[in-house]
């Protein structure tokens, strides 16, 4: 980090909604050359300065300064033209478009005529800072790993100058290996000078990449902290204003009856048939690096993936696996790992999308009962400490945690006996994520058996009874939690590599 002016300056800004205030009186700043973690619960405020800062959103009161001068962010083309820049979780990069092609995508200087040769010149350069020297630049995106299309959004606001960069989750949906990639990139750009905000859920990234650490809570600003201070129980207790006493709950006793019988099963995403088998009350983990085929399994036992070979059994009747709906009826319910592409109704209220799986037990003849709806929809929401007040409100009001517990809540209203989840706490704040874990160990003692899927060996670790690792669409393990320790299972994942869908 340089001393000096600043290279953003936030003072006083506030930001309402109606009734909701987003931002309340907010100060941030950071310097030249430094990473600063932003952090909070969701709804804090975090993404709502991301917006300000990046020209999407008009503040009510306060001022904004870049590089010591007062700025208004009226628009994302000045807030681009000033050199900030935004990496999403989300790609914006076009599949079907090279790399060179998408590197110039929407800026105002690239060239009415496009020379692939050229392009692929000046390609060069941007994907060498980012780590991809050995990438083609005439490469369609569609043909990259999920890291790798990360890191071509990165090229791309470099492409443009951009001095200071908003990273947004940006390793939501990367494995281990693929973090620290983006990690070692993101430390390089800081060194160069650039200036870093670098918003995350994820606390060990905050140890291995930030200077410093701006925490929001209830639409403030706590005053910024040298990482050096702080570990992860004191962020923690930034965030929420209180100590967290427990991540994860304590496991219960599991039933000696099998619920839920995999037999040699073979479909999409695995190399080899996998035999699995999960009792009444236990949660099973299956863990490995994106492409892995952990999270193959889960989606042949829902019905979302065609199945090969093998068969599923639910407490002694084989389950058909040829439709989502014959799963949903043998009480098979299945979360997916993206709630926005399949997980909830955005246009719906959370009444609606927490009956929509359910509506034959809601209705009669084809006549849908509100009475009997809301009394399911309020059951769901109890499970899933949802607020009954907001039930009929849109669920696209929610903050991403309160959206993830609909998504997972809405599997739990009705006659569900397996509870099948794919990485049940992505994009989800450390508040949100131990609620969670709560909620599906009251569902195993309830009797439910529950499979997760999850890139992330912390939360497999410290959630699971058993846990299953998965290499190049293999199971290579599966083992009580008793016999693993956490750093075997970590060294298990990172050196068996990866291939093929996720």
């Amino acid at each position: 980090m340089t001393e000096g002016p600043l290279s953003v300056e936030v003072r006083g800004v506030s930001k309402r909604y109606g009734a909701v205030t987003a931002l309340d009186d907010v100060d941030f700043e950071l310097r030249p050359g430094e990473v600063m973690a932003l952090l909070g619960q969701n709804g804090a405020g975090k993404s709502t300065l991301v917006k300000v800062l990046s020209g999407l959103v008009a503040p009510d009161s306060g001022t904004v300064s870049i590089a010591g001068a007062p700025v208004a962010l009226r628009s994302s083309s000045r807030s681009q033209g000033l050199g900030i820049a935004v990496v999403q979780q989300e790609y914006s990069s076009v599949p079907n478009l090279t790399i060179a092609e998408n590197l110039v995508l929407g800026q105002a200087s690239a060239p009415a005529v496009w020379s692939k040769r050229r392009l692929a010149t000046q390609a060069r350069e941007h994907l060498g800072r980012v780590g991809l020297a050995g990438l083609d630049p005439l490469t369609f995106v569609s043909e990259l790993s999920v890291a790798e299309r990360q890191l071509v959004e990165i090229a791309r606001v470099l492409s443009r100058d951009a001095r200071i960069l908003l990273f947004d989750e940006p390793t939501a949906a990367l494995s281990d290996a693929e973090i620290a990639r983006v990690l070692g990139v993101v430390r390089s750009l800081a060194e160069d000078g650039r200036s870093i905000i670098y918003v995350t859920h994820r606390l060990p990234e905050v140890f291995a990449v930030a200077d410093r650490v701006t925490i929001f809570r209830d639409g403030r600003s706590l005053a910024p902290v040298a990482t050096s201070e702080l570990d992860v129980d004191a962020i923690v207790t930034l965030m929420l204003g209180r100590k967290l006493d427990v991540l994860f709950p304590e496991r219960s006793e599991t039933s000696s009856d099998p619920l839920l019988v995999v037999d040699q099963l073979k479909s999409a995403g695995l190399s080899t048939p996998a035999s699995l088998v999960v009792r009444s009350g236990e949660i099973l983990g299956l863990t490995g690096q994106m492409g892995s085929g952990a999270g193959a399994p889960v989606r042949a036992i829902a019905g979302c993936d065609p199945v090969e070979t093998g068969t599923v059994t639910v407490a002694g009747e084989q389950v058909s696996l040829a439709h989502r709906s014959s799963g949903i009826g043998s009480g098979i319910a299945y979360c997916s790992s993206d709630r926005q592409l399949d997980g909830i109704f955005a246009g719906l209220t959370i009444q609606k999308n927490l009956s929509s799986p359910w509506l034959g037990d809601v209705s009669r003849r084809g006549v849908l009962s509100p009475t009997a709806e809301r009394r399911l929809a309020q059951d769901a929401a109890t499970r899933f400490a949802i607020d009954v007040k907001r039930l009929g409100s849109d669920v696209a009001t929610l903050s991403g945690g309160n959206q993830q517990k609909v998504a997972l809540g809405r599997w739990t209203a009705g006659s569900a006996r397996v509870l099948l989840v794919e990485e049940p706490t992505r994009g989800v704040d450390v508040g949100a994520r131990a609620e969670i874990y709560h909620r599906l160990r009251l569902l195993c003692e309830q009797g439910l058996a529950v499979v997760v899927a999850s890139s992330d060996t912390a939360e497999v670790f410290g959630l699971c009874d058993r846990i299953g690792t998965f290499s190049r669409g293999e199971l290579t393990a599966l083992r009580d939690h008793d016999e693993w320790t956490e750093a075997e299972l970590v060294r298990q994942v990172m050196h068996s590599g990866a291939a093929g869908a996720a």
